[in-house]
């Protein structure tokens, strides 16, 4: 009697033994046929693994196995990303310490992971929020502020005010905080940033030597935004002031009829007349209480003031007024804008509405209009009332007129960049802070390497005020000067949490190492990351921030690499009945629910199974059981074999078991290396099924029972990466070698594709009675003459009336018959 499928019992008995075994660790020192697999390590924000963590995980950890039992060397770590907000209020709201919560979620989730069956190598497992990772995260920032990549200055910041923290432009999504979608608005703090404007070109060039999906090396391209144009100086009248703004258009200088700077541009003060002041001040206070994003609207309406000044058109000494307006931002270029509203629907927009010039300078044809324009024309032409120019074709021109600026000292080529540095400040306390003192004589001073890690203090007011908890806590902030040994105060800013990943990637491999963030020859065998998988979310975020990382420590000469994921794939999105999981909806699937019923092994391939995993897929309590049933089928049929115990000599090696089995392993062989989880179980389930059909022959030969012996252990391996645990029991069943993952992943023979004949399930009223041995060029008419002619079908179907008949190609020949 075949034994049920006790996955529960099946499940802890290998986790228990693969822990026991080490069957998981990795000789780091080996690395012959190395392949380094990692998933973005999460945030344990909660105590349990949602489907979204899952999702991530375990397909890729099925990826991992497939590629060990190619015999690669696999290292496949995991650790958390500890340090963050949501701990820290917790603790504001139920005084629970983050350091507390957040062990206490790591030591759940860590057991969560292991029901996985996921082979991760725990004696690599980082924590950032512990000290001896943390300590390099501030080793890290002392390397960035000696080389001049780091640096402190008083700027607008974005400010969430329900988060009462400082946000990276990168967090602020439609004016919003990215974590509480509060309104986010604009405050003047002292910061930190990293330079990582510095490297621009740098990201763009890497671009060309990684395998990432297209998609996010152009959201990056975009964020980075790379112009080609020129610098251009316009002084100020009767002043020593120069107002620089920088343009693609330099074929259109001719055509400025006035200028615009950001109300928060620093020339806006001084250079506004006294008669001015009132309506230029009450201008700027509404502009700040404006959001960025609706600022840069094309969609919304144009404002601005006159401050009452003038600046000098170089090219043809014509004195032009200045104005301010909100839809020129101080962070974005010079934070000054030369207005050509012939040549730029903005400009002309706004031209249009306070009554400025208009004057064509681009001509479509050489003509110069008699008539005034009616929209900006923004397309290359010839140019016109462009002086020495006219005549010129524009694209030629823009090279003509640059060179022109260089002569008269006036400008030149400029390559701009939208990115901008990277705001590294918060105000919080759960984060590793930073390792910068303050003193009255001596200024900013860093903390000597040798007294990292500057750790964080335990007793701190969590209050929510505003200010970093780290403030309330004198003993931490009040300190001596290392340089001159009088009064200090360290900085109570922690870093922003993208630091702490934007490196923990070269931390894995020596994960214990005491006295370097890294081991340099280490990191250089088994980096960069061969397959790296997490969300398309991060894209000008963790995935920027960890690439322009990797280029600093390569230019220091740290490491021998300059980018950090050679190849990246994002994981889609599971919605329920075609929506996305929340809790308001009500239809936040809970993985514990379901492994509790049917196993880890089974919720692991239905979530591979239910659709393409870049796309994602849409969850049904149907399918998970689907899954669950083939499973058992899978349980049964291996049993099944093995306890009939057959004898004989294999006959014919064409048969059709044979032919699926090499059919699925080439297929999902092929689909596994691409991430097509579900087509290879699909080609699975069609070896299993043609098993089967063999199987329901109550005349089988020792010879066909022989077949299916051999052909079970590959079902076991094929399986295996998908659903460990019960690959391993039944490898174990089949009395193989220890482990399943240490076998060879089963090879195809393209000669056993080549077939002459195929053999079809034969159906009658939705049954299978039989089957048919064909010729593969056989005609469905011969087929189904065939068909009839067998013992087992005739015995359904003579006498009766045929209503329909009917071949699927290379599966069954239908029969509805009464």
């Amino acid at each position: 009697m075949i034994p049920d499928y006790d996955f529960a019992h099946i499940e802890k008995k290998w986790q228990s033994e693969w822990e026991k075994n080490r069957l998981y660790h990795v000789d780091l020192t080996n690395t012959k046929n190395k392949l380094y697999c990692l998933v973005m390590f999460l945030y344990p924000s909660g105590d349990r693994l949602h489907i979204g963590h899952w999702y991530n995980y375990a397909p890729t950890d099925t990826w991992a196995r497939f590629k060990k039992m190619q015999g690669y060397n696999i290292f496949e770590p995991m650790g958390y990303d500890a340090f963050g907000l949501p701990a820290e209020n917790y603790a504001i709201k139920h005084g629970v310490h983050p350091a507390t919560s957040t062990n206490k979620n790591i030591k759940n989730i860590r057991e969560q992971l292991k029901v996985m069956g996921a082979m991760y190598d725990w004696e690599c497992e980082i924590d950032t929020s512990k000290p001896e990772y943390y300590k390099w995260t501030q080793w890290l920032f002392l390397q960035l502020y000696k080389n001049g990549l780091a640096y402190r200055k008083r700027a607008a910041v974005n400010w969430c005010p329900s988060c009462q923290t400082v946000l990276a432009n990168e967090q602020v999504i439609d004016g919003q905080c990215e974590r509480c979608e509060a309104e986010v608005t604009q405050k003047d703090l002292e910061q930190w940033f990293f330079k990582i404007t510095d490297y621009a070109e740098k990201l763009l060039e890497g671009h060309d030597r990684i395998d990432w999906p297209e998609k996010t090396i152009n959201m990056q391209k975009n964020w980075i935004g790379k112009s080609v144009g020129a610098s251009i100086q316009f002084k100020v009248k009767d002043s020593v002031e120069i107002i620089e703004v920088f343009t693609t258009r330099p074929d259109t200088t001719f055509g400025v009829t006035y200028m615009v700077l950001a109300p928060e541009h620093p020339l806006v003060e001084k250079l506004t007349t006294e008669t001015h002041k009132h309506v230029v001040q009450d201008y700027i206070t509404q502009a700040k209480k404006t959001k960025e994003i609706d600022r840069l609207s094309t969609e919304r309406e144009k404002t601005g003031v006159f401050i009452g000044s003038y600046c000098i058109n170089p090219v043809n000494q014509e004195t032009i007024p200045i104005w301010i307006a909100d839809y020129v931002l101080a962070t974005y270029g010079t934070g000054a804008v030369m207005a050509v509203p012939a040549h730029d629907q903005r400009d002309f927009e706004f031209a249009q509405k306070y009554n400025l010039p208009i004057r064509q300078v681009i001509s479509a044809n050489g003509d110069i209009l008699k008539q005034e324009l009616e929209v900006a024309y923004v397309e290359p032409g010839i140019m016109v009332n462009s002086g020495g120019f006219d005549g010129m074709d524009s694209e030629k021109g823009k090279a003509k007129i640059i060179k022109w600026f260089q002569q008269h000292n006036c400008g030149g080529a400029k390559v701009h960049y939208k990115l901008r540095d990277w705001l590294i400040s918060r105000q919080r306390y759960w984060g590793a802070p930073i390792p910068i003192i303050y003193c009255k004589k001596c200024g900013q001073v860093p903390v000597p390497e040798d007294e990292l890690p500057v750790q964080l203090p335990e007793q701190v007011d969590f209050t929510g005020r505003g200010i970093s908890p780290i403030a309330t806590a004198p003993d931490f902030v009040n300190t001596v000067c290392h340089q001159c040994g009088g009064e200090a105060r360290r900085e109570v800013d922690t870093m922003d949490t993208f630091v702490c990943s934007s490196w923990y990637f070269l931390r894995y491999p020596n994960a214990k190492l005491a006295d370097r963030a890294f081991d340099p020859d280490r990191v250089n065998e088994w980096l960069p990351v061969d397959q790296y998988v997490g969300g398309a979310e991060h894209a000008v975020m963790h995935l920027l921030y960890a690439r322009f990382m990797t280029k600093v420590l390569h230019d220091l000469g740290y490491i021998a690499f300059d980018e950090p994921f050679q190849k990246l794939i994002h994981q889609g999105t599971i919605t329920n009945a075609g929506a996305k999981m929340s809790k308001s909806r009500g239809n936040v699937v809970n993985p514990d629910t379901f492994i509790e019923q049917y196993g880890s092994d089974t919720f692991r391939m239905y979530m591979m199974f239910m659709g393409s995993y870049e796309d994602g897929g849409d969850w049904s309590d149907e399918g998970i059981s689907g899954i669950y049933r083939f499973l058992k089928r899978v349980w049964r049929l291996v049993l099944q074999v093995k306890l009939a115990q057959p004898a004989g000599d294999e006959t014919d090696r064409f048969g059709a078991v044979v032919y699926q089995m090499h059919y699925a392993i080439k297929h999902a062989s092929q689909s596994l290396e691409r991430f097509h989880f579900n087509t290879a179980i699909s080609r699975i389930m069609e070896l299993v099924n043609e098993c089967y059909l063999y199987l329901q022959d109550i005349e089988a030969s020792a010879q066909n029972s022989a077949l299916l012996a051999e052909v079970m252990p590959t079902i076991v391996q094929l399986i295996a990466p998908f659903c460990p645990h019960m690959a391993e029991e039944l490898w174990q069943i089949l009395e193989k070698e220890y482990s399943v993952f240490n076998s060879n992943w089963p090879d195809y023979d393209e000669t056993m594709l080549e077939r002459n004949t195929i053999n079809l399930g034969v159906q009658v009223n939705g049954k299978i009675r039989g089957q048919v041995q064909v010729a593969t060029d056989a005609s469905e008419k011969d087929i189904i003459e065939l068909a009839l002619q067998q013992d087992k079908v005739r015995a359904y179907t003579e006498g009766k009336t045929i209503i329909k008949s009917f071949v699927v190609p290379e599966k069954l020949v239908v029969f509805a018959v009464k």
